[in-house]
């Protein structure tokens, strides 16, 4: 399944970029209705590098390990799941200049859920629902903290 979220940031790519790589954000981006926090951050958003969050999902808490694939200053960035809650998990950030003041932030989601296809069939539309609040948050979120 895939998930696009797109929306114009009121500041300059580079700031929109270096607030993703700053050592907070992602703990900042994270919505404050999920039970979620930061375990281990290594290596900055470089390819190789790695992130661990502690989510917890009803009674039950789970670990989300992804590993960065891709990165290109000022242009993108991109992770997979390695360990967590979903079947298969591609995220990629993407950051367009559209002027000196302007960019325009894309995160671009192929994910399976666990149980297959016919999980991802009755429940697709869930967690899309779910991630269209998250990506809105998050990008909120990251115009606020540029501008």
């Amino acid at each position: 399944m895939q998930f696009v979220w797109s929306s114009i940031i009121g500041a300059p790519v580079e700031r929109v970029f270096a607030f993703h790589e700053s050592a907070d954000a992602l703990q900042r981006l994270l919505p404050p209705w999920q039970d979620a926090r930061v375990v281990r951050r290594e290596g900055g958003l470089a390819a190789g590098a790695l992130v661990e969050l502690e989510l917890r999902l009803g009674p039950i808490r789970q670990r989300w390990v992804a590993r960065h694939t891709e990165y290109s200053k000022n242009g993108l960035f991109a992770d997979v799941q390695e360990r967590g809650p979903f079947r298969t998990w591609r995220h990629r950030h993407e950051f367009d200049a559209l002027g000196p003041e302007l960019c325009r932030l894309t995160d671009r989601v192929e994910f399976s859920l666990p149980g297959g296809r016919l999980v991802d069939w009755l429940l697709g539309w869930l967690a899309r629902w779910q991630l269209r609040r998250m990506f809105e948050y998050r990008h909120r979120v990251t115009d606020e903290a540029c501008r």
